[in-house]
């Protein structure tokens, strides 16, 4: 969920990042907090601080805090899952988007688990910030198996919009964690086809439906928006015969100042992604969205990919390499 305003060397295919945990002492925590007064209606910057450490990754430096309250994990062993959302983000964007960020955990008692995370720009002199609630008796298990923490910090690389668009932020992080995943080597790609052939469906427009500017269901606010990404990549992808896709789109949004901590009118995020592929796939395809239900005619995209349900659910999904648009599937999910 994404809000406004608000040493050793790890190796993914082609990023090599530069990953280092430093503790920061009492005294460093509290300079930085007076160097950067709150504006007054930032969340919870008056927890209390156990312990806070630095994790320098894909160009970027992150500041992981944890509050004052009990986990059965310790930070040691909870810096590991940052630090792979953190890795899966670089390897997506081709480096970190932002050049720091704060991440606030704080702990819950009596739950276990990633229970919830929301994500901010430009707070109190962190250009991106992120508060994800874990549960007391959360496992190492939980974690590897979490996808919410790759959600929040992919929220870092684009700008903040105004409310009626919330859709393109969370449809973005909604379709890019998986990838992201994919290609940083924790998920596997049919996994992933599985998982939306099962989740796109919930992002289709219902009876009523006035374009995903004006129906802000949450079905259409995070599955409607990855459905979205899905049919721009792969239109993106038809029209430059493969060469690009909505990852070209999006490095270049990042590499243009396009971030968390940046106010833009979508647009013109939809006409630097254009411009890098070449094409006008997703200043079109918002014009069409944005103001009319739009829907997918599903079964036969999945058809056109190769993509199919398996025997067995655990398997993945059934990829077939025959498929029209085989291709074009298997360029999405490869770094």
């Amino acid at each position: 969920m994404q809000r406004k305003s608000a040493s050793f060397l790890v190796l993914s295919f082609a990023v090599l990042s530069l990953v280092v945990f430093v503790p920061l002492s009492n005294s460093q925590y509290a300079l930085s907090q007076a160097a950067n007064p709150p504006p007054n209606d930032a969340p919870h910057w008056h927890e209390q601080i156990a312990s806070s450490q630095a994790i320098q990754i894909g160009g970027a430096a992150l500041q992981v805090d944890f509050a004052a309250g009990t986990l059965d994990l310790t930070p040691v062993q909870i810096l590991p899952w940052i630090q792979r959302a953190a890795q899966a983000v670089t390897v997506y964007y081709g480096r970190f988007p932002v050049p720091h960020l704060r991440i606030l955990v704080i702990p819950t008692s009596d739950r276990a688990g990633v229970l919830q995370g929301t994500t901010w720009g430009d707070m109190r002199g962190f250009p991106s910030f992120t508060r994800i609630r874990l549960g007391q008796h959360t496992t190492e298990k939980d974690l590897a198996e979490d996808w919410t923490m790759t959600h929040e910090l992919v929220h870092s690389a684009f700008p903040s919009l105004p409310d009626d668009q919330h859709w393109m932020e969370e449809g973005l992080a909604t379709y890019i964690e998986p990838i992201a995943r994919v290609q940083a080597g924790e998920l596997s790609a049919k996994q992933v086809w599985r998982d939306m052939m099962e989740g796109m469906p919930k992002g289709e427009p219902a009876p009523g439906d006035q374009g995903m500017d004006r129906t802000h269901t949450w079905g259409r606010t995070y599955w409607g928006g990855a459905l979205f990404c899905l049919v721009a990549d792969v239109n993106i992808r038809k029209q430059t015969h493969n060469r690009k896709g909505l990852q070209d789109a999006l490095r270049a949004i990042v590499a243009a100042g396009g971030t968390i901590d940046h106010d833009w009118p979508l647009m013109k995020a939809l006409e630097v992604g254009d411009s890098a592929t070449g094409t006008t796939v997703l200043t079109d395809q918002y014009k069409q969205w944005s103001e009319s239900p739009s829907p997918v005619d599903l079964p036969a995209l999945w058809k056109e990919l190769g993509v199919g349900n398996a025997k067995d659910r655990d398997a993945g999904a059934e990829l077939d390499p025959r498929a029209s648009l085989a291709q074009i599937r298997d360029a999405i999910m490869a770094h």
